[in-house]
């Protein structure tokens, strides 16, 4: 474990070389110097370097860090306990991480260093745009990389208070990033080997019309038309119990197309 931080040197997409941390907070919170763990502190501590990362260099208030450290109960000394993990902070990233008191609050610029939760974003974009331009497996590739930066859930080690305000959103990309490969997937003509995946979720998100809607095509595609189709009947009958609710468009049509035999629901030549 290193008590501070010297700049180290990776190759940057391009090959360019550069002197970075890598801040990672898609797991655990942590930062990567040289491969080895830079010490940051405890969970306050993580939590402040979250919040400020998730920023992007805006300023975050004392009275949001206080908000996400102590929840609605912040003890008489919050500002000065936060400047505490403030400073604990810059002795521990070194000088290529600026954190600086700007108004009410503190924003850090990170310069050169790396962060997980960036490079998701980056690799997620690059996967929707493939897929929208139909080259599956450039598409199936980007959003893989993408889901692999995941070390477990987000912000694993923060506040109680910081994962549920915030744990929500990573989920959601996450989700929508598992969607869109699994959508490359069956456009490849994967589809045997995500039916285990798709069982597994649809179990995880009963009421997420949308992996529903593509278990029930990767079973189609399998020659298990009966099975689809019960998959179907049972989200129908939990929208409708639990929610009150119809089956939304994309269930309906997936399963329409199911009974009619709709060519372009079958498995890619």
């Amino acid at each position: 474990m290193l008590s501070g931080a010297t700049p180290c040197t990776w190759n940057a997409p391009g090959g360019k070389t550069v002197d970075t941390i890598k801040f990672r907070i898609l797991g655990p919170i942590d930062a990567l110097l040289h491969g080895d763990a830079i010490q940051l502190g405890g969970t306050k501590s993580k939590t402040v370097l979250a919040a400020l990362l998730m920023a992007e260099g805006r300023v975050v208030t004392v009275a949001r860090l206080g908000y996400l450290l102590w929840n609605d109960r912040p003890p008489k000394t919050c500002d000065a306990q936060v400047y505490t993990y403030i400073s604990r902070l810059r002795k521990s990233l070194g000088g290529q991480v600026s954190i600086t008191r700007q108004g009410h609050g503190y924003a850090m610029s990170v310069g050169d260093a790396g962060c997980d939760w960036k490079d998701f974003e980056r690799l997620s974009r690059m996967g929707r745009d493939a897929l929208a331009e139909r080259r599956f497996r450039i598409a199936a590739k980007h959003l893989s990389d993408a889901l692999s930066l995941f070390r477990g859930n987000a912000l694993t080690d923060g506040t109680e208070h910081l994962v549920s305000e915030e744990s929500a959103s990573f989920e959601e990309a996450r989700m929508a990033a598992l969607q869109g490969r699994i959508e490359a997937y069956l456009a490849l003509g994967i589809h045997a080997d995500l039916v285990p995946e798709l069982l597994r979720m649809v179990t995880r998100y009963p009421f997420h019309e949308r992996v529903r809607a593509q278990l029930m095509l990767a079973l189609h595609r399998c020659g298990r038309q009966s099975e689809a189709i019960a998959v179907y009947h049972e989200g129908r009958r939990l929208l409708a119990e639990e929610l009150g609710v119809d089956p939304s468009q994309v269930l309906a049509d997936v399963f329409q197309g199911i009974l009619t035999g709709r060519p372009e629901l079958r498995p890619a030549a």
